[in-house]
């Protein structure tokens, strides 16, 4: 059982991946509250959905 939990948990975890600079990932960082931002994600968010 509990190795049946692990497949699924990794597997939405490989599912909920996105390329960074992507549409997707700037609107998952957008409903991400702020204060949960790392500063390598801030940076890409900058460069990527910003500007």
């Amino acid at each position: 059982m509990k190795k049946f939990a692990l497949v699924i948990f990794l597997a939405t975890q490989l599912m909920a991946c996105t390329e960074v600079g992507s549409e997707a990932w700037c609107q998952d960082m957008k409903d991400k509250p702020k204060g949960d931002w790392t500063t390598n994600e801030a940076t890409d968010f900058a460069k990527h959905c910003i500007f």
